[in-house]
């Protein structure tokens, strides 16, 4: 059964505020774009957390409702949640075959959790991840540097980016901000 994948998420952190921005398209195998319109971001916790997923499409929903258990459990700090969902998946035979990796965000951090079992701190305030994760951290790093803009648009025009060029990626474009 071919898998599901294709996605690009992009997080930008700038003058207090943090947008994720993630495309819409599924690819199934190397070539059928199964769906284009997925939302591949949302708020969990109450609303007080963004978090974008890309990989295996049903391995990131499990992970997310993992994350989403672990804020839970430790009363939504952002940092305990994510290293504990890394251990877990470091050391859990089930949970470390999944293919996904997250990133996550609430009003003073932003973190990236690997497909490793890794919780890392981005350099800059910009991240990305998935198929066209290199295209739109490097729009995402210049327009940040260079810009005015807010972190919503920049993490939009990043994605908008990464969609011109890469094909695992389209510009159906949803974005949250904490």
């Amino acid at each position: 059964m071919p898998e599901f994948r294709g996605t690009t998420i992009c997080a930008v952190k700038k003058d207090g505020k943090t947008a994720i921005a993630g495309d819409g398209q599924v690819t199934m195998g190397e070539s059928v774009v199964f769906k284009n319109n997925a939302v591949k971001v949302r708020r969990i916790y109450g609303g007080k957390v963004v978090l974008g997923f890309a990989g295996s499409v049903s391995d990131a929903f499990s992970l997310s409702e993992r994350f989403e258990g672990m804020l839970n459990k430790f009363s939504g700090n952002l940092m305990r949640s994510a290293v504990e969902l890394a251990e877990l998946w470091r050391n859990d035979k089930m949970v470390r075959k999944l293919e996904a990796m997250m990133i996550v965000a609430d009003k003073d951090q932003l973190l990236i959790v690997s497909g490793n079992g890794e919780v890392i701190e981005p350099d800059g305030g910009v991240c990305a991840i998935g198929s066209g994760g290199n295209y739109a951290l490097a729009a995402a790093r210049a327009l940040s540097q260079e810009t005015d803009y807010p972190a919503e648009e920049i993490a939009y025009k990043a994605l908008k980016i990464a969609s011109e060029i890469c094909v695992f990626t389209n510009d159906h474009i949803t974005v949250e901000t904490v």
